[in-house]
């Protein structure tokens, strides 16, 4: 198998002075690489260069033009199609690799603040429907995917992608090469990147405003969360039910709203909790006089550290009742026990992550969406790693016997994904029934 070839150059005010590697000579028109010796300019361009096309007489054509781009604060400029709503959007880039479940991803609120980049190449084709909605609302900065599909074809569909985003205001746009984006990603990091649709301001004004623009430190659980607790009922459907050995017990479990995802809370319900959903800045002592048999943690976006209160709630929680945490949740966990956390270098997005639960060498294949992680050497003594991300040896879950917890760093109710870590939730509720005992 032969090396990989270095990652194509930025087409500057300058051509190549080096010739192209034999198996990639540059990407060609929508930035596609092409194969052979090529002196055509990549459409990914920095911002000091050009367009490439500057001058041309302009040419109606039967299909869309590019009117969009993508400026990262590498410089790089994506030119590309837009769909959804027009305008002119900040935030951070990353990559999920899910072959499906594009609308569970867009209402996601751990997305709060992102661009995200779906590395497989066909999206729409199912369009979208009522059913398959995580939150009340997408929390995303915008969506970013190499074919948008012409038409839907799913009995469930209710709507087209473009048409559900531009409702809602969110920014899509296409025709762009995400493979060579996510290899960027891959290489650097993630990126801050600007998405506009506003021809009137110039790249160097869109660099400037990401170059600007921070979301490490930044509290965005407040931006996610419900403003007042309630109560969840709704179990899975019938219809996709695949567990047969639900409790006959019934948990009352106090869920903290960090951008909790809906089948998470179903999840519970068919697995006979009886949930009251609570603030993120909802006070510890008020969630304890209900007397619950367990709390979990949700999954939420950003930066743990960049949310004091919450890691203090924690603190104020762990060893009176069960607990578990859930992503966010896991990395509070983290911190409330006297850990530290830090930023990955691209973060894990997608349905495809294998991980081994270490107590028995299960492997799973998870659900997973964080940009941060637990350090397992910063923990104190007691607590066990179980589960260690098989990409790169992260920290993928905990327990703490003496304090009562457990924790997972990726989506147990996986949506989208495989539904091979559903028994997380069973867990759970066995260390719930342990701790009547």
């Amino acid at each position: 198998m032969r090396p990989l070839p270095s990652r194509p150059a930025v087409h500057a005010v300058h051509r190549r002075t080096s010739p192209a590697p034999p198996s990639i000579g540059g990407l060609g028109q929508h930035g596609r690489v092409t194969f052979g010796r090529t002196t055509t300019p990549v459409v990914c361009r920095s911002v000091a260069s050009p367009a490439a096309n500057q001058g041309a007489k302009a040419v109606e054509r039967p299909w869309k033009l590019s009117d969009a781009r993508l400026v990262l604060e590498d410089g790089s400029v994506w030119n590309a199609k837009s769909f959804g709503a027009s305008g002119t959007q900040v935030g951070e880039v990353v990559f999920n690799t899910s072959l499906t479940g594009y609308q569970e991803i867009l209402t996601d609120p751990s997305y709060a603040g992102q661009f995200v980049l779906m590395t497989n190449p066909h999206i729409g084709n199912t369009g979208v429907n009522s059913g398959d909605e995580e939150s009340i609302k997408c929390f995303l900065g915008g969506l970013i995917i190499r074919n948008l599909s012409i038409c839907t074809s799913n009995w469930r569909c209710t709507e087209t992608l473009d048409e559900y985003l531009r409702k809602r205001n969110i920014m899509g746009i296409y025709d762009v090469d995400t493979r060579a984006i996510t290899r960027r990603l891959r290489e650097d990091g993630s990126l801050i990147g600007v998405l506009s649709t506003d021809q009137s301001l110039k790249d160097e004004e869109l660099l400037e405003m990401a170059k600007n623009w921070k979301i490490v430190g930044v509290d965005l659980i407040s931006d996610v969360t419900c403003d007042a607790p309630y109560e969840w009922v709704d179990k899975t459907g019938s219809g996709w039910e695949f567990n047969d050995n639900q409790s006959s017990e019934t948990f009352h479990v106090v869920v903290y709203d960090f951008g909790v995802k809906h089948n998470i809370l179903r999840r519970l319900a068919s697995y006979g909790c009886k949930i009251t959903v609570v603030p993120a800045s909802w006070p510890a002592s008020d969630v304890l006089n209900l007397k619950p048999d367990g709390v979990l943690f949700s999954n939420g976006p950003g930066d743990p550290a960049a949310v004091p209160y919450a890691v203090k709630t924690v603190q104020e929680i762990v060893g009176k009742v069960p607990v578990f945490g859930i992503c966010m949740g896991h990395q509070l966990i983290g911190q409330a026990l006297g850990g530290k956390t830090f930023k990955m270098k691209f973060g894990h997005h997608g349905g495809n992550h294998p991980v081994r639960d270490n107590r028995t060498g299960r492997v799973d294949i998870s659900a997973q969406n964080h940009n941060y992680a637990v350090d397992p050497e910063s923990l104190p003594e007691g607590v066990q790693v179980t589960h260690i991300n098989l990409n790169d040896q992260s920290c993928a879950g905990l327990v703490f016997p003496k304090m009562k917890l457990m924790s997972l760093q990726y989506h147990p109710e996986s949506s989208p994904g495989p539904h091979d870590s559903d028994l997380a939730f069973g867990e759970f509720v066995e260390l719930m029934k342990n701790n009547r005992l």
